[in-house]
């Protein structure tokens, strides 16, 4: 039956899954992820209570919960994947599960990754000599990647360390000629915020004696561009069709979408911003650092995206030789599975284990998957019927909610909004008074 969710087969296709309480869904994902009861009742509320935020930030008051919903259907790399997602915005959980569903038929999302090198910057004033000082640490490079490693031991004892160093001169900037000394480091399954921050100072003394110069910041970079992940798919022209326009119509709108997005940075930024919709929420649902991934995802939208040199689409759309939709994402994601918030916050421990993910390098695979299928959902929408048809009908609960509506009429105000096509708080009032 439509509305019953079978569990036997563990695939990511559950249908009927939104037509199920919430008692339901939760319990639902608790059989598919093998949860343990007291990882069940996270689901149901009992997340992170304020004596662990207290240990966690300073000045705690209490906490701020967002919804946890589970997007369905994402195939990705030959495996079935149900995503979790922290987002308080309607309408995205079920737009990317319906693309997801629709990449799906055309054998699900392939993704790769390069190897999770991270950069940290050292800047380098005051030097007598600019070139002079560029030569000197590019000759003892092996030198301070061996001092960047030996305090990175843990690290190092999984695969990970110094790759690499790299020394930029600029000869004229604000505060005289400076040398930007990047060092390349393998932080394997950690974001690598700390142990980079930690590697850069052990090493810029010694920077600043083969320069002679004096080393000011030594800080990560969150433009990641070394540590990217690229997700594609191809939709079959006929899974697009719509009631009144045809697959390959619907193909072609795309692509003229994605086109306006790589030649025009102000519709780029609204464009990745959608991107990001689904990123993000997964990001905060793992206890990953949202605000990292996007100024990474952004800046690098300005320099490598389609466009290089100029802020473009993230996304590559196009109809392929077969007239089917081919599509394709590369960004930066430096994400975690260890370390941080990922191992502390309950509900991102719990939503992890329902990724179940193994290494920091799936993990970015599965969010750029999601990054393109909620990029699909939103251009589609956008190029066909407009974005407010079904994004308002989902909007229209949280207007019912804002009037003060009880949990018992909630719906009942909202789908009279809808069919009133007069989704307003004022309207909403009304109807609960009479």
């Amino acid at each position: 039956m439509e509305n019953v969710v079978e569990l036997e087969v563990k695939s990511s296709r559950l249908p009927g899954f939104y037509k199920l309480g919430l008692a339901e869904r939760a319990a639902v994902v608790a059989e598919w992820a093998g949860l343990s009861d007291e990882e069940h009742a996270v689901l149901a509320g009992n997340g992170l209570q304020p004596r662990q935020a207290d240990l966690m930030i300073e000045n705690v008051v209490g906490t701020y919960a967002l919804p946890l919903g589970i997007a369905a259907n994402f195939f990705i790399n030959g495996r079935d994947y149900l995503i979790p997602m922290a987002v308080e915005e309607p309408s995205v959980l079920a737009a990317i599960s319906h693309a997801a569903k629709l990449i799906r038929a055309g054998g699900g999302f392939r993704a790769e990754s390069t190897e999770p090198i991270m950069i940290g910057q050292i800047q380098v004033l005051d030097m007598p000599d600019l070139e002079a000082a560029r030569q000197a640490v590019l000759a003892h490079s092996a030198e301070l990647m061996a001092l960047a490693d030996a305090v990175g031991e843990s690290i190092v004892r999984y695969g990970g360390g110094a790759r690499g160093l790299e020394a930029r001169p600029f000869p004229e900037t604000a505060v005289g000629p400076m040398l930007v000394v990047h060092l390349l480091y393998d932080t394997r399954d950690a974001m690598g915020a700390n142990t980079i921050n930690t590697a850069v100072e052990a090493i810029a003394a010694r920077v600043a004696e083969l320069t002679g110069g004096r080393a000011v910041l030594r800080i990560l970079s969150n433009l990641a561009d070394r540590r990217t992940t690229t997700a594609r798919c191809t939709i079959p022209a006929d899974e697009l069709t719509i009631p009144d326009i045809p697959g390959r119509q619907v193909a072609r709108l795309i692509a003229e979408a994605n086109a306006f997005a790589v030649a025009d940075p102000y519709r780029a930024a609204t464009h990745n911003k959608g991107i990001m919709n689904g990123i993000d929420a997964v990001c905060i649902a793992t206890g990953n650092d949202w605000r990292a991934i996007e100024a990474g995802a952004h800046s690098y939208a300005a320099i490598h995206g389609k466009r290089p040199g100029v802020y473009s689409a993230l996304t590559d759309w196009h109809v392929d030789e077969n007239g089917d939709l081919y599509g394709e994402i590369t960004l930066p994601l430096a994400v975690g599975t260890v370390g941080g918030a990922t191992k502390v916050h309950p509900t991102a421990r719990v939503a992890m284990k329902i990724l179940a993910v193994e290494s920091a390098v799936e993990l970015a695979e599965v969010m750029a998957s999601v990054g393109l299928a909620q990029n699909l959902a939103a251009i589609r929408a956008l190029a066909t019927h407009g974005i407010q048809r079904g994004h308002m009908r989902l909007h229209a609960r949280q207007v019912a909610l804002a009037a003060g509506a009880p949990d018992g009429d909630v719906q009942r105000i909202a789908d009279q909004l809808v069919k009133e096509g007069n989704i307003r708080v004022e309207r909403a009032r009304e109807l609960l008074a009479a």
